[in-house]
């Protein structure tokens, strides 16, 4: 069924990360550093797909947005960190309480809607995870292009439930994502890239527990590629989940890139 929001597909020209071609990231979680400057990107199809976040968050803005009490001041936080990024970077321009994106549109910066604000700045999608006892919770996001989960069932839940439906996820998995989100430094972030296979280029593909889900049909037109990135902010010490999302023809892959991608698909299942 064709969401209105998104008739047509918003893809990129190509995968802009290959994780799977390199030894030192194609195993889970494949995780390396960030360089300093590439946080945060901005893509062909930003265009398209900031003028979709727009229409989620007027149409849907109960599905994509979630901000528990405790997570008001990391978002707040959040988004200042963006902005000062922004009045560095090429495209935007940001003045007195409004940023004109590099598409035109110009956005209301509201540090009382500090997530929704991102929404409508930058590609990326944010979680906000604040560690409570011996996990971290899921306290905040603006998450306009779900993979095949809701926000209403992972808001306020911990890195163990939220990740309960995945099959590689598993104890081991677990502790060593914890371990992780413990040892992030504030001046080293970290970043990894997920794959999945998609019959549908849609980008807003949120499913319930327990709803059929993605099975990695080799014959799926489309492949769907998260750069997540994985920093701690400065004065909150939250952590902060980044997701930048690629769509592209699986036909449009160079001929060894999709081969290697299938034999790294049929090992990692």
């Amino acid at each position: 069924m064709i969401d209105p929001l998104q008739p047509k597909p918003i893809l990129q020209d190509r995968l802009h990360e290959v994780p799977w071609m390199r030894p030192s990231t194609a195993r889970l979680p494949g995780t390396g550093p960030v360089q300093p400057g590439d946080w945060l990107r901005v893509d062909e199809a930003y265009a398209g797909q900031m003028a979709l976040r727009d229409r989620l968050i007027a149409k849907r803005g109960g599905a994509v947005h979630a901000l528990l009490p405790d997570a008001k001041t990391p978002a707040r936080e959040l988004l200042a960190l963006v902005l000062a990024d922004l009045t560095k970077r090429a495209g935007f321009q940001v003045e007195n309480e409004r940023v004109t994106r590099p598409d035109g549109q110009t956005i209301t910066i509201d540090f009382n809607a500090p997530l929704l604000t991102l929404g409508r700045l930058m590609q990326q999608d944010f979680c906000i995870l604040q560690r409570h006892e011996d996990e971290h919770i899921l306290t905040g996001a603006i998450l306009c292009f779900p993979a095949s989960w809701t926000l209403a069932e992972k808001i306020a839940r911990p890195l163990s439930a939220i990740h309960a439906p995945v099959s590689e996820y598993t104890q081991d998995m677990a502790r060593r994502v914890q371990r992780l989100f413990d040892a992030v430094r504030v001046e080293t972030p970290l970043w990894r890239v997920n794959l999945l296979l998609y019959q549908d280029a849609a980008l807003h593909q949120p499913r319930r527990v327990g709803d059929d889900r993605i099975t990695n049909d080799r014959d799926a037109p489309f492949v769907r590629s998260e750069r997540q990135c994985i920093s701690r902010l400065p004065k909150t010490g939250a952590i902060v989940f980044a997701i930048h999302t690629v769509v592209v023809r699986v036909n449009s892959l160079p001929g060894d890139v999709r081969a290697q991608m299938m034999r790294h698909l049929d090992g990692a299942l």
